[in-house]
């Protein structure tokens, strides 16, 4: 299947029909323009810059910026506030971002490969990592080395080692590690991961501002720790689990606190065994996914979903407590047949995202799912087709809440249209 359906978000920098077309917009009143344009996801509006450059001006100007920013807080810590972003990798010289749009319901193409170009030999064997803002963290596998993407600047530069030295893909885990735009708004961000060393607890963050890596062992959560609620602007990454057992760090806001670790307990009913339980841990929560196996003639093990419940802690240092199950009626909208599954879970502002993405016989699925605290409310996000989804070369997935967020700090200058 073609990408023909995509909406894409190329540079196309030579003078297009779309500069001469859009004359007549140009005529409207500046605030019915603002109204339109804030309408637009950032693929659209990145497009828009880069084909019309009296748009161009408009849209990178301090007050449209400000004025997005706002628009797209306030579409609400709503599930169609997130981005659900998956890299593909074929062919490489093609390499995109698929993006998936919560507020318009579609999906974008965001190419990343001729930016990726510079700073990434040819050939080489790249897996997504994390997102947030307008940065876009890769690992190389050939190079045993990080790589990072900023959208907004059409840049890619290569990170140091981090003090583990180089690593290969698989050594990074997605439970483990979060991208952090510091300080919001800007093209600045903090990378940490979790990871034992020698069986004790690590907590390692790199800062763009400086190039530089910090390391910090992190301490067993006292008993006085217990009964501390957590900060709601604290990281926890997840050090190294297995089914329900898992390690977690906990890192405070701030750098004054070093950084604590605990090994959360389930309930004893819901731990389960690891053949009809699958455990996604993020952001300090935990989604226990129940399946139970299904006959079928294929001499595949087929299973189907059969419940969905979001755990978290009461208090950092204590042990999983039931956040909320998923609905029945909502689990039977996506009791599909699945061979494997993974997931993953992302919480911000308010709002727990859930995306657990399933293979049967070479066909991928895809659900999404929300939790909103103070409602109490679950939703199933509609994921149109993604396309070519059958043989699908997909290489890592992120949700980011921050990408309807990035802008260039300066209006790009006419001679880095390249």
């Amino acid at each position: 299947m073609s990408d023909h359906h995509h909406h894409h978000l190329a540079g196309d920098h030579h003078p297009s029909p779309a500069s001469t077309a859009l004359g007549p917009l140009l005529l409207l009143p500046s605030e019915l323009l603002h109204e339109i344009l804030l309408r637009l996801a950032v693929p659209e509006l990145l497009r828009v810059r880069s084909v019309a450059r009296p748009l161009s001006h408009l849209i990178s100007s301090p007050d449209f910026r400000r004025l997005y920013h706002l628009a797209s807080a306030s579409s609400g810590p709503g599930p169609a506030a997130a981005w659900l972003l998956l890299f593909k990798k074929l062919p490489p010289r093609d390499a995109a971002i698929r993006g998936f749009h919560g507020p318009s319901g579609r999906w974008f193409r965001i190419p990343v490969s001729a930016i990726l170009g510079p700073a990434v030999p040819p050939g080489e064997d790249l897996y997504f990592l994390a997102a947030s803002g307008s940065s876009f963290l890769f690992a190389a596998n050939g190079r045993r080395e990080l790589v990072v993407v900023d959208l907004s600047a059409r840049a890619a530069r290569r990170l140091p080692p981090s003090p583990l030295g180089p690593r290969g893909t698989s050594s990074w885990r997605r439970f483990g590690l979060k991208l952090v735009v510091d300080p919001p708004g800007s093209n600045q961000f903090r990378f940490l991961f979790a990871e034992l060393v020698n069986n004790t607890p690590f907590l390692f963050e790199y800062r763009s501002e400086t190039d530089t890596w910090q390391q910090s062992e992190a301490v067993l959560a006292g008993e006085g720790a217990s009964s501390e609620p957590p900060a709601p602007d604290g990281t926890y990454l997840c050090a190294a689990h297995a089914g329900p057992d898992c390690v977690m760090v906990y890192s405070a806001p701030g750098e004054t606190d070093r950084p604590v670790f605990f090994r959360p307990q389930f309930p004893p009913h819901n731990a389960g065994g690891p053949g009809d339980r699958l455990h996604v841990y993020g952001d300090g929560s935990a989604a226990v996914v129940r399946s139970t196996a299904i006959d079928e003639p294929s001499r595949t093990r087929v299973k189907v979903v059969t419940g969905v419940d979001l755990y978290g802690f009461a208090a950092v240092g204590g042990d999983w407590e039931l956040v909320a199950s998923v609905p029945g009626e909502l689990v039977e909208g996506f009791r599909k047949p699945y061979a494997v599954m993974t997931g993953l879970l992302a919480e911000r502002e308010g709002v727990v995202r859930l995306v657990l993405i399933s293979n049967c016989r070479g066909a991928w699925d895809l659900v999404w799912l929300s939790y909103d605290r103070a409602r109490r409310e679950w939703q199933w996000v509609p994921v149109p087709d993604w396309g070519t989804s059958k043989g699908l070369n997909m290489a890592g997935m992120a949700i980011s809440s921050t990408f309807s967020r990035i802008w260039p700090v300066a209006a790009p200058s006419p001679s880095s249209s390249g």
